[in-house]
């Protein structure tokens, strides 16, 4: 049995219509876990879970849509998965908002709010909904896809940063708490990766250039690279590694 293998697993994966969050439930699929694919829109939730299912058999995913600021949207896509699979094994939170570009003085609390909110609350409010049955059978795996942004400063994406070191922190938290349980909490930090998400950091020449300036493998990165990283932590391959950020940036921050 390879050491990544997820057969009997579920996972639930926010964000998981396109980007990171697509590519790292392709990837758990693979290794034969059963995941929830989610983000705001039905249509490209069910298209993904379509092409999952394609590919791996009737059942294998399940599309829940669920915006993540809404705790009953997000309590109805645990039942959901709990339904569909019986049980909730990983736990990825990669979906994420960036409403503001720009110094930090100009950011207005309203789009302040609602990057701290769905970057660190709404990850604490899953996590929470899911624990008690990782508590009940000592196992468990919580992946945070935060940033290497939260490993320093911004002229131009300064609050998403901040919360992105905050995820550090729950992480590591997290892990305190509930490492005795057998629960691993772990952050992934990607560097600069090609998603719609990050458009607007790569898009433009002059802000591509600024960003891989100091990037040793001189190239961003793709959605699918940081895919291994969420197996290896959701598997037994990463089963003694908790309340950790592993940094995937193509050397960025070396």
């Amino acid at each position: 049995m390879s050491l990544f293998d997820l057969s009997g697993k579920s996972a639930i994966i926010t964000g998981s219509s396109r980007g990171i969050g697509r590519a790292i439930a392709e990837a758990m699929a693979d290794q034969g876990a059963k995941v929830t694919i989610s983000s705001r829109k039905p249509g490209p939730c069910q298209e993904v879970a379509a092409a999952i299912n394609e590919k791996h058999g009737d059942g294998t995913a399940i599309a829940v849509p669920a915006n993540i600021s809404s705790k009953e949207e997000l309590q109805a896509m645990v039942d959901a998965t709990n339904k569909a699979f019986g049980k909730i094994d990983v736990v990825v939170c990669n979906a994420a908002a960036n409403p503001y570009y720009g110094p930090m003085e100009g950011i207005t609390d309203d789009q302040f709010e609602k990057v701290l909110q769905n970057n660190i609350i709404s990850n604490h409010w899953l996590i929470q909904m899911c624990m008690p049955q990782m508590r009940e059978r000592k196992d468990g795996a919580i992946i945070l896809v935060s940033s290497i942004g939260g490993l320093r400063g911004s002229p131009i994406i300064g609050a998403y940063n901040i919360s992105k070191a905050a995820d550090f922190q729950l992480a590591r938290n997290l892990a305190t708490e509930y490492g005795k349980d057998n629960i691993r909490v772990n952050c992934i930090a990607p560097g600069l990766i090609r998603t719609d998400f990050a458009r607007a950091l790569w898009e433009d020449p002059q802000n591509l250039k600024r960003a891989l300036s100091g990037t040793p493998m001189a190239r961003i990165g793709e959605p699918e690279e940081i895919a291994g990283a969420a197996c290896y932590l959701a598997s037994k391959a990463g089963s003694y590694m908790t309340g950790q950020m592993m940094v995937v940036d193509g050397g960025a921050t070396c």
